[in-house]
């Protein structure tokens, strides 16, 4: 009998580049967070290491190389039923702001810290705020 439950691994990226933190808008088209702002990254590809599918994913969405300095958190929900998600969250840094993004997101903003608590959804916030809000010392 197979199991009909899911698990999707995802890696996000705090990309900072001069004290503030790279965030992207997905399409408004999406299916999955139609028009709400988050951090580059995506799945994980079978077979794939941690940093090497969070540098692949971060290069395919905004075009930038960066260095991963360590992980931040770890957080995972449910999109569905049937459907959960777990997501690590890993700061890294960028030498240029040169964003180049891809057709998933519509815009981006390299944010300050009251920025990043306007423009992000709750969930982000309150999963990440003992991490990146606290204290500011990238």
């Amino acid at each position: 009998m197979t199991n009909p439950n899911k698990i999707v691994v995802a890696l996000k990226g705090v990309i900072v580049n001069e004290g503030k933190v790279l965030i992207v808008q997905r399409d408004k088209d999406d299916e999955i967070g139609g028009g709400t702002w988050e951090c580059a990254g995506g799945k994980i590809e079978f077979g794939e290491d941690l940093e090497t599918a969070l540098l692949r994913e971060i290069k395919e969405e905004v075009g930038l190389s960066v260095a991963v300095e360590k992980i931040l958190y770890a957080a995972t929900f449910k999109t569905d039923p049937m459907r959960q998600v777990v997501i690590l969250t890993y700061l890294c840094s960028s030498n240029t702001k040169e964003v180049i993004l891809s057709k998933e997101h519509s815009d981006f903003k390299w944010a300050t810290k009251d920025q990043l608590r306007l423009l992000l959804p709750e969930e982000i916030i309150s999963d990440s705020r003992k991490i990146i809000f606290s204290p500011w010392k990238y």
